[in-house]
């Protein structure tokens, strides 16, 4: 059994049930958004993020459970889908999950309309149903990650992103939907604040390791589905190359910055990027932040008795980490 499927056992029932409630959630009177809709629906990915609003949800409440926590779960993905259709147009990508995008299919004026169209539906879902403490978590995402989006935009052109800089930008692009999943579930639920603020935590550490994970992928010549050195084509400041920059002679930093800029689409000199930066320990010095936040994420789950949820979130956590897509 593939990893996803193990830790999808214990709210395997919900997931199924979510999926018909999902696909409510997205109806229209438009034959041509129901059309789109059915698309994004056909090509979902491995829907982790509703897993955590589950398997959080049933955790803090010992296995309880809410239509709230339906909603939360339809909101948040109602949420990212719309954050992928916009990504798609922004980053002018024909691709996503092996399926032409959307952009790609219908043009980016419809697949800008068609984001805006999900982001609606997912605020309108709180709002009739008065979960204004859900719609507030998903709020707080949504402000946050176009934040994140955009000061990465600003620091790329310039390539000073610090170490400090770069966690910012992966907390708010990333780890916050993350937060905010964890954080609904123990709200959907009626946990108290501490509750779901903790909830929000530990999503967020697991989001931070996620992205890190995904930034270790662009060294390593494992399939990925993505080829190695993409980040460096794209002039992106991750991790191993801030580490690498900023532990090395004043004439290698020199030489780094100038590759990144004036020879990032040169495929000899992008392998030469990544060699250097394997050898200068940027790899090594990734994996052990990354650790770190696992563990974080590990100590919040200490403060839980033992069930199947904390074990499936127990295996996310190791999923996350450990994955080779």
């Amino acid at each position: 059994m593939k990893p996803v499927e193990q830790i999808k056992l214990p709210i395997a029932k919900e997931m199924e049930l979510f999926e018909a409630k999902f696909k409510d959630s997205m109806l229209s009177k438009i034959p041509l958004l129901n059309r789109i809709t059915y698309y994004i629906v056909r090509r979902k990915g491995k829907q982790m993020r509703p897993m955590f609003v589950f398997l959080v949800a049933k955790m803090v409440s010992n296995g309880g459970f809410d239509e709230r926590t339906y909603r939360g779960a339809s909101v948040v993905e109602l949420i990212h889908t719309a954050t992928l259709v916009h990504d798609d147009v922004v980053d002018d990508s024909n691709r996503r999950r092996g399926f032409f995008s959307m952009n790609a299919l219908w043009k980016n004026k419809i697949a800008v309309l068609v984001g805006d169209y999900l982001l609606s539906k997912g605020l309108l879902l709180s709002i009739d149903n008065e979960d204004f403490d859900l719609l507030k978590l998903i709020s707080i995402a949504v402000r946050e990650m176009s934040e994140g989006e955009l000061l990465q935009i600003e620091k790329a052109r310039k390539l000073d992103i610090t170490e400090e800089v770069y966690f910012e930008i992966i907390r708010q692009k990333t780890a916050t939907l993350i937060a905010a999943c964890c954080g609904i579930g123990a709200a959907s639920v009626g946990a108290n604040n501490e509750t779901v603020q903790q909830m929000r935590k530990f999503g967020e550490y697991i989001g931070i390791a996620f992205q890190i994970k995904d930034d270790l992928f662009d060294y390593t010549e494992d399939k990925i589905g993505k080829p190695t050195g993409i980040d460096i084509k794209e002039q992106k400041m991750t991790l191993p190359l801030i580490y690498t920059l900023n532990n090395c002679s004043k004439k290698e930093k020199s030489w780094l910055i100038n590759s990144v800029k004036k020879h990032n689409t040169n495929k000899k000199r992008v392998k030469e990027v990544i060699a250097f930066v394997k050898q200068n320990g940027g790899l090594e010095y990734t994996t052990a932040k990354m650790l770190d936040y696992k563990n974080k994420a590990l100590a919040i789950l200490d403060n839980y008795p033992d069930s199947d949820y904390k074990k499936s979130l127990l295996q996310m956590i190791d999923y996350v980490v450990e994955r080779k897509i």
